[in-house]
C-alpha cells in the first residue's frame, strides 16, 4: 500500500513539474477563463450586479442609496457613494455586457495584484493556482471583496516601492468604498516616508470623498454618507443571527458556544495580538516579515468582522498563501495539513465538490469556513513573535 502511495505522489509531482503549471501565462488564461463562465451561468441571476449597476442610476438621479427597491433587486446597497462613481462603467451599459466586464474586471484587477506584489514567481503561482476556486466562489457572487483583496495588496506595494502617494490613494479608496481599505494603515510603520504618506491620505481623502458631487450636488453626497453610516450600523445589528454573514471568528465562537456576550471580549484580543508583532522593530528590515504582516492583514479583516460572508475568503486565503509561502524556513508537515485543511474545509466548503450534508448541517451553522484561517491566523501570530525572520541564504 504504501508503495503505491510513494508511486502516486511521485506520479502527481512529476504532473505538476511540466512547464505548463509554471507559466503565469496558464494562471492569466485559466483565471480570464472563471471570470467570463462565471458571467455566463449567472447571467439571469446576477442580483449583486444589479444592485451594483443600479446604484449609479439612484445616484444619478439623487435618490437615497440605501432604500429599498424590491422591484429592482433583493437586498440593499451597503457601499459608499464613491462606489456610484466607479462602477458607471458597468452600469451604463447592456446588463450582459456589463456583468461580463464586472468579472473581467474583478479578476483582472487582482490578477495584476499579486503580479506587482514583489512575490516571488514561486509565490506568485501558488497564489494563483490555490485560490482559483475561491475566486470562483466570489465571481459567481459578483463581490467586490475580490477588488478589496486587490487593494490590499496595491497598498503594501506601493508602500514596499515607496509610492506613498498611491499607498493612501488605495487606503482612502477601500475605506470610502467597503471601510475593509482602512487594514491599509497597518503597513504605516513600513512607510519611509511618513509624512508625505499622512499628507497623502488627507489629500485623497477630500478628493474621493467630493467625487460622486461631480455626478450629483454636495448636499446629497454628504446626506448619503451619513445615511451609509446609519445603514452600516444597522447591517451590523443583522448580521449576528445571519448564517450568511458574520462567518468569521466572531460568528464561529458564537454559535458553537451558543454564548451571548460582547464580541469586545475577542476583538481586543485579537487586535492585541495582531500588533504585537510592532514591537519587532529589527524585523522589519526582513521581506518575509513585512510579507507575513501582509498576510495578518489579509486574514484579520475577515476573521474580525461580523460582515464576513462566504465570497469574502478570497481576501483571507489569499493572506493563508502568502503565510505559507513567505517563511525564509522549511515549512513542516503541520503546515502541510493547515493548507490542505484550508483548501479543503475553506475553499471547497461552499461548492457541489463537498458533501451537501456536512455543508448544511455543520459547516454553515457554526461558521466552519473560518475555522482553518483561524488556525493559520493563530500559528501566524505565534510565529511572528519568535521566529527569526532573516534570508538564510543571504551570505
Amino acid at each position: 500500500m504504501k508503495q503505491k502511495l510513494d508511486h502516486f505522489c511521485q506520479w502527481c509531482s512529476n504532473l505538476l513539474a511540466r512547464p505548463f503549471f509554471h507559466d503565469t501565462r496558464t494562471t492569466m488564461w485559466l483565471w480570464m477563463l472563471l471570470a467570463v463562465v462565471s458571467a455566463l451561468t449567472k447571467m439571469h441571476r446576477c442580483n449583486n450586479f444589479i444592485i451594483f449597476r443600479q446604484s449609479f442610476w439612484h445616484a444619478w438621479d439623487q435618490l437615497p442609496l440605501y432604500a429599498a427597491y424590491p422591484s429592482e433587486y433583493h437586498d440593499f446597497f451597503f457601499y459608499g457613494p464613491v462606489f456610484t462613481v466607479l462602477v458607471m462603467p458597468f452600469a451604463v451599459t447592456p446588463l450582459p455586457v456589463g456583468l461580463l466586464m464586472w468579472t473581467i474586471a474583478l479578476t483582472l484587477f487582482l490578477y495584476l495584484a499579486v503580479r506587482r506584489s514583489q512575490f516571488t514567481h514561486r509565490q506568485q503561482l501558488f497564489i494563483l493556482w490555490f485560490c482559483a476556486h475561491e475566486l470562483l466562489t466570489a465571481l459567481f457572487m459578483q463581490q467586490f471583496n475580490i477588488a478589496i483583496a486587490a487593494i490590499i495588496l496595491f497598498t503594501y506595494y506601493c508602500i514596499e516601492k515607496e509610492k506613498d502617494f498611491w499607498a493612501a490613494f488605495f487606503i482612502v479608496l477601500g475605506t470610502l468604498v467597503k471601510l475593509y481599505g482602512i487594514v491599509g494603515l497597518a503597513f504605516f510603520f513600513f512607510s519611509k516616508h511618513k509624512t508625505h504618506f499622512v499628507g497623502s491620505l488627507v489629500v485623497w481623502a477630500i478628493a474621493l470623498f467630493a467625487l460622486p458631487m461631480l455626478l450629483t450636488s454636495t448636499d446629497y453626497v454628504v446626506g448619503q454618507y451619513g445615511e451609509w453610516m446609519a445603514s452600516l450600523t444597522e447591517k451590523n445589528s443583522e448580521n449576528l443571527d445571519s448564517i450568511a454573514q458574520n462567518i468569521s471568528l466572531l460568528g464561529m465562537t458564537h454559535r458553537i458556544s451558543g454564548l451571548a456576550f460582547s464580541d469586545l471580549w475577542l476583538i481586543v484580543p485579537g487586535l492585541l495580538l495582531f500588533a504585537a508583532p510592532y514591537l519587532r522593530r529589527s524585523q522589519y528590515q526582513h521581506v518575509a516579515f513585512r510579507q507575513t504582516l501582509l498576510a495578518s492583514v489579509l486574514m484579520f479583516v475577515v476573521l474580525f468582522s461580523t460582515g464576513s460572508e462566504s465570497s469574502g475568503y478570497i481576501i483571507a486565503l489569499t493572506g493563508v498563501v502568502v503565510w505559507y509561502t513567505a517563511a525564509p524556513w522549511q515549512r513542516n508537515g503541520w503546515d502541510v495539513a493547515l493548507m490542505v485543511f484550508a483548501f479543503v474545509l475553506t475553499s471547497l466548503s461552499p461548492s457541489d465538490l463537498f458533501p451537501a450534508y456536512l455543508r448544511r448541517e455543520w459547516v454553515q451553522p457554526y461558521a466552519l469556513k473560518a475555522l482553518p484561517v483561524v488556525l493559520v491566523w493563530l500559528k501566524l501570530c505565534y510565529e511572528m513573535l519568535n521566529k527569526d525572520y532573516a534570508d538564510k541564504t543571504v551570505a
